[in-house]
């Protein structure tokens, strides 16, 4: 009996806090045409001959500090939101779906997890990216990578996609809730930043839909949460290399409000339905240090969504719609 699946996917993360692990993982990052658009024959020595000489044992060190006894927090919280979307949707009558997770890069990867989802008699699989925005670099890539694994197979699966899902009311209702209970219980401060993942202006100059969708996004949270303009801000967070990225960056504004004289900021990071490094380092230690040294009193960092019950059932939402259940 044939089997309907949903596939949960996120970026990746190393399998471990060490620099030889970080070396594999960002290897096969970076290496990525679409995550860097360079051609190969400049950007490649680069990658070989430097990057992956210096920057490992850095990321490392910083991987090691949010590191949990039960692994990396982006393969944590990935593992077990499926396995509640898992459990949702049984209780919502659909216990004959199958529901797994994959990282794009790194373990477990897509093909082998398809390979899993196939052996299991699944011949309809969702893919249901965990990047609400498109862009090139993490949607169009996890494409690229479930279409080679279908080009090998003799009798592949039907593949569905979820491409994005920007302004869907059940995200956008979850995020907006974390945020209500986040002021419920420490008051409201002078302004929300909401602090997205960067890619380079280039791609955006190129056609790639990410900026718009991400603007989208938080003007749609602004209004759930009927805030005027001037109490919210959308920036750019973990630029790389010396080429511009989306702009405003996030640690540069955080310093010019602390400096302005805004003392206390709230931010989340509606683009990462999970915490990982980009959010619980860079974020919540690096930006939090950089506010408080120019003025800032107080900083809150909002945690992504992880396993929030009302997130799981975005999930499940935009999941069924998808399949028509």
């Amino acid at each position: 009996m044939t089997k309907t699946a949903v596939l949960l996917v996120n970026l990746g993360t190393p399998d471990e806090p060490t620099a030889a692990a970080v070396k594999r993982y960002l290897a096969e990052f970076l290496g990525d045409r679409r995550v860097v658009e360079l051609p190969r024959l400049l950007w490649l020595p680069i990658l070989h001959g430097i990057i992956l000489n210096t920057r490992p044992a850095k990321s490392a060190a910083k991987y090691a500090q949010i590191w949990t006894p039960e692994g990396s927090p982006l393969k944590v919280h990935t593992e077990k939101q499926a396995k509640l979307l898992k459990g949702l949707l049984g209780e919502q009558g659909h216990k004959d779906l199958l529901v797994d997770w994959a990282m794009r890069y790194g373990n477990p990867s897509i093909p082998s997890v398809l390979d899993r989802l196939k052996a299991a008699d699944a011949q309809h699989i969702l893919i249901l990216p965990l990047y609400p925005q498109y862009a090139g670099s993490t949607t169009a890539s996890t494409e690229d990578a479930v279409a080679a694994w279908s080009k090998r197979q003799s009798q592949p699966p039907c593949i569905d996609w979820i491409r994005e899902y920007p302004t869907d009311a059940a995200y956008i209702g979850a995020l907006a809730a974390s945020v209500r209970e986040h002021w419920n219980t420490h008051g409201r401060g002078g302004k929300l930043l909401m602090s997205f993942h960067g890619i380079p202006k280039r791609s955006v100059d190129k056609g790639d839909p990410y900026a718009d969708q991400c603007h989208a996004t938080a003007k749609a949270l602004a209004a759930a949460l009927d805030l005027p303009t001037d109490d919210w801000l959308a920036t750019f967070q973990s630029r790389f290399g010396a080429a511009e990225w989306l702009q405003p960056y996030t640690q540069p504004t955080l310093e010019a409000l602390a400096k302005d004289g805004l003392k206390r900021v709230d931010i989340l990071c509606p683009g990462f339905p999970a915490d990982c490094l980009e959010t619980l380092e860079e974020i919540s230690m690096e930006c939090r240090e950089a506010f408080l040294e120019s003025g800032g009193e107080t900083f809150h960092y909002l945690p992504c969504m992880n396993e929030r019950p009302d997130w799981i059932a975005a999930l499940a939402k935009i999941a069924l719609k998808q399949l028509g259940k």
